[in-house]
C-alpha cells in the first residue's frame, strides 16, 4: 500500500510541476496532495516537499493556517469564471450538467474566498 501512496505523491507532485509552467493547471492543490501521499508512504520525501524552498512556504502556511495567497485566489476565481463562461458556450452537454458543474465551481469558489489570504501577523511564516 505505500507503494502506491508513493506513487500517487510522485504523480501528484508532477502535475503541480507542470502547473508552474501551464497557468490553468493548479499548482497548490496536486502539491497538498502529494503532501499527503508522501506522509503515508515516505517521511523522506514528505520533509523534502514540506521544506522546499519553491513549494514549500505555501505548504506550510496551508498547514499552519488555511491561507490561500491573494494571487492564487485571484486565479483560482479567474479561471473558473473563464471556464464557466466556456462551457455554457461551447459545451453542447444539458444544462442541468452545466448547472451541477457550475454549483461545484461556486463551492469551490465560495470555498477559496473563505480562507485568509495572509498567516497573522505574529507568525512567522514566510508571505508570498
Amino acid at each position: 500500500m505505500r507503494t502506491i501512496y508513493f506513487i500517487l505523491g510522485w504523480a501528484f507532485f508532477a502535475l503541480g510541476a507542470i502547473g508552474v509552467l501551464l497557468p490553468v493547471v493548479p499548482t497548490t492543490p496536486f502539491m497538498l496532495l502529494a503532501l499527503w501521499a508522501f506522509s503515508r508512504s515516505s517521511e523522506r520525501f514528505h520533509s523534502w516537499l514540506y521544506n522546499h524552498r519553491f513549494f514549500g512556504p505555501p505548504l506550510q502556511m496551508w498547514n499552519k493556517h488555511s491561507v490561500i495567497p491573494l494571487p492564487a485566489k485571484i486565479m483560482s476565481i479567474g479561471f473558473m469564471g473563464i471556464s464557466f463562461v466556456f462551457m455554457m458556450v461551447f459545451s453542447p452537454h444539458s444544462i442541468i450538467l452545466k448547472a451541477a458543474i457550475g454549483l461545484l465551481m461556486l463551492y469551490g469558489g465560495w470555498f477559496v474566498l473563505s480562507k485568509p489570504s495572509n498567516p497573522p501577523k505574529n507568525d512567522h511564516c514566510v508571505e508570498l
